[in-house]
């Protein structure tokens, strides 16, 4: 009986946590352009819409060109930095650390002013390419987080063994270290996409007003009134965002990821 209590209980919460992506799917089907729910008709011509509308898909592109581009750089500006926290053990060190995991520490807003107020100083304000830096540091704790994990997992050992071999720092890590974080260098990265491709405030705040993304295509959207392409964005955006977990939870260790070490690590 309380097994049974216990799974009941359990159904319900998640339940609650589904019901306003549940509404949110249904409203994505009316067959007539409202919001109503449960949906009037069913249509998918909403989603259809995504691709077709110029508008919409111009500004699918730049989500997707942005997520791209910047999760990429956030992986690049964190590998560096997890390699030289993990080779030089010093309290010093933790400085750059806390550098990493500090724009995603403050909140989302704050950090939308500091790099507005920069890019408008610097005189690139406006010009796209400032949202790609802006998001690769606003998310650069993520792939940080993820290869520190990975570099701590690494048995120093293998290292120790391939410099006694008369290997250099360089072949150390192609051969030895690299094949070893990948799956932590791929999963940094799929975090960063993920949220970078959801972001509002920070994209806004840097070129809201020369780029529009899905996020602030959908906000501006809103002074002409609600459609059900809105909720299919949204919808497109969840699976999205599931699919590569779901991949990142089935390729990758996930209890690593989440800070667990396995047993024969401790």
């Amino acid at each position: 009986m309380t097994s049974v209590f216990r799974k009941f209980y359990f159904f319900l919460i998640g339940l609650f946590l589904a019901l306003p992506l549940i509404v949110v799917a249904g409203v994505s089907v009316n067959q007539k352009q409202t919001l109503a729910f449960p949906p009037q008709g069913f249509s998918t011509s909403w989603y259809g819409e995504i691709f077709v509308n110029p508008e919409w898909r111009n500004a699918l592109l730049a989500s997707l060109t942005l997520a791209v581009l910047s999760a990429a750089l956030a992986v690049a500006i964190a590998l560096p930095l997890a390699w030289f926290l993990w080779r030089r053990v010093a309290p010093w060190a933790n400085i750059f650390q806390l550098l990493g995991v500090a724009p995603f520490t403050l909140p989302p807003v704050i950090t939308a002013l500091g790099l507005l107020t920069f890019w408008a100083t610097a005189g690139f304000y406006g010009q796209p390419w400032t949202a790609v830096v802006s998001h690769a540091i606003f998310f650069v704790t993520l792939p940080l987080v993820t290869l520190s994990l990975g570099f701590t997992s690494i048995d120093r050992s293998l290292v120790e063994a391939a410099a006694t071999m008369g290997a250099d720092d360089r072949t150390i890590f192609r051969t030895v270290v690299l094949p070893l974080i990948l799956p932590y260098i791929v999963s940094g990265y799929a975090f960063a996409f993920v949220l970078s491709l959801n972001e509002y405030i920070v994209a806004y705040m840097t070129v809201g007003f020369t780029m529009e993304t899905l996020p602030i295509k959908i906000f501006n959207a809103l002074r002409y009134g609600y459609t059900p392409t809105m909720a299919s964005v949204t919808v497109l955006f969840v699976s999205t965002a599931a699919v590569i977990f779901g991949l990142v939870a089935r390729f990758g260790d996930l209890p690593k990821l989440l800070g667990a070490m396995a047993s024969d690590q401790k």
